[in-house]
């Protein structure tokens, strides 16, 4: 893929991911649900490792200077940069039924649930425990709907990025 189309392609799904992050579900003050997860791991079963947390990092700053919610906060930034090495590592170049759900579950567990949980303590007025306790029926609530999702997205949209060269195409 050249540089243009790879940059081109980068910022339509930047693009894509920031308008799904502003339209939400809100479930609490600090959890709602979101599908721009589908967009994220999108971006890593394309792109390598460096360019997937390079994405995240801009994506991230960029999104809240476009919808703004509460206080910036770095942490949530390293959240994102994390459940991007996570697709990254599990999808790049190899996507199976078993990597997406390894992906997603680790995404829900690392960072939806213990580092959301840590950043909202650090960030507003309850404790770790707290969130925690929020956190984990909801991740766990969604995580199959999630998962059944993306395959089913992933399916429907694997031969346009085959046609275009964005993934290598199946034998």
């Amino acid at each position: 893929m050249t540089d243009i189309k790879k940059i081109a392609t980068l910022a339509l799904f930047m693009a894509v991911n920031i308008v799904l992050n502003a339209l939400y579900i809100p479930v609490t003050d600090s959890l709602r649900i979101t599908f721009a997860f589908v967009v994220m791991m999108m971006v890593a079963i394309i792109y390598d490792f460096k360019t997937c947390l390079v994405y995240a990092f801009i994506e991230d700053i960029l999104a809240y200077v476009v919808y703004p919610t509460g206080a910036f906060f770095f942490g949530y930034t390293l959240g994102a940069m994390v459940s991007m090495a996570i697709y990254s590592l599990c999808l790049f170049k190899k996507v199976t039924v078993k990597r997406i759900i390894t992906a997603r579950f680790l995404v829900s567990i690392i960072n939806n649930i213990l580092l959301n949980s840590i950043w909202n303590t650090v960030l507003l007025s309850k404790g770790f425990v707290f969130y925690v306790t929020a956190s984990i029926p909801k991740n766990l609530i969604l995580l199959p709907f999630e998962i059944i999702i993306f395959i089913i997205f992933y399916r429907l949209i694997k031969p346009i990025l085959e046609r275009y060269d964005l993934i290598k195409r199946s034998s």
